[in-house]
């Protein structure tokens, strides 16, 4: 009778967090999904049915092929660049640094910065401005006499999208540089000293022995990163604004829902946001519980 009452009493302190969970993330998803299915144009909702036709529509939007094109090229650069910054300075600490502790803080703190301050510091830091108005990177090139390096930054015609990504793995590397230095500290001390005795140098040992240990860690790493760049909106925004040659989906999304008042549009986007999502996030749960399940 007390093991009932005390399992009653436990779904009743989890019940609120349970309803607010299905009533403000999976009912307003399944209303987005309707809303994507709907031909709602302008403040007054409309729910007549389209079908996929609002799915067609900004499949054959040249619009959104930008943004698919500039998400693949963010997404890339973000990922490989956190993650190979972000190794490169834990195995730097992991080498007995002195001073690590503050190193260690100060290379996390950018993650403590949201995207909108560090958008606000970066579009100055890479002001593509020229002559009185040049400022930023392109000055300190200018006083130090590499003129060969000043450019337009995020207003690069093509191209202008991988700049932004710079600020984002300037944020992020510290993060992934505490996953990778607490795999690293995982590590027992025999196993690098089996390969030195075995003759393995410095390096072979963390390209041979480390680096596949630590694969779980970089696949977690990727998944998180993936998934930030797939729904990044506010830093290209305080950088650059609201331009389509640096649109991204999430930027789409806002300006047809809440601009130009095409719901169904926007709804359509967040839906195929969201499934992008679940393409990276549901394989690597189950993954994970089938991980656990073999321990």
């Amino acid at each position: 009778m007390r093991l009932d009452k005390d399992k009653i009493l436990s779904i009743l302190l989890v019940m609120p967090s349970i309803l607010a969970v299905m009533i403000f993330v999976y009912g307003f998803i399944l209303w987005s999904g309707r809303v994507s299915l709907s031909q709602w144009k302008g403040l007054l909702p409309n729910y007549e049915w389209a079908g996929l036709q609002n799915y067609i529509n900004l499949f054959n939007d040249p619009r959104f092929h930008i943004d698919v094109r500039n998400t693949f090229i963010f997404t890339v650069l973000f990922v490989f660049g956190s993650l190979i910054l972000g190794l490169m300075l834990a195995v730097m600490l992991d080498q007995g640094l002195r001073g690590e502790s503050f190193f260690r803080t100060v290379f996390l703190f950018p993650m403590a910065i949201s995207y909108i301050v560090t958008g606000v510091v970066w579009r100055w830091l890479m002001n593509p401005a020229q002559g009185e108005r040049m400022s930023g990177f392109n000055i300190l090139f200018e006083r130090l006499g590499l003129d060969f390096l000043i450019n337009q930054w995020h207003t690069t015609p093509g191209w202008g999208i991988a700049f932004i990504a710079v600020p984002a793995i300037w944020q992020m590397s510290g993060y992934v540089m505490a996953l990778y230095l607490g795999g690293l500290r995982s590590i027992p001390e025999p196993l690098r000293e089996a390969a030195r005795v075995d003759g393995a140098t410095e390096l072979k040992i963390y390209f041979h022995v480390i680096l596949p240990l630590l694969r779980p860690i970089t696949l977690s790493a990727m998944i998180i990163l993936g998934h930030i760049s797939l729904k990044v909106f506010d830093l290209i925004v305080a950088i650059a604004g609201k331009q389509v040659a640096l649109d991204v989906p999430a930027v789409y999304m806002w300006q047809t829902t809440f601009d130009g008042y095409f719901f169904n549009r926007g709804a359509s986007i967040g839906i195929l946001l969201l499934l992008s999502v679940a393409v990276l996030v549901i394989p690597y749960l189950r993954y994970s519980l089938r991980s656990e399940a073999e321990l």
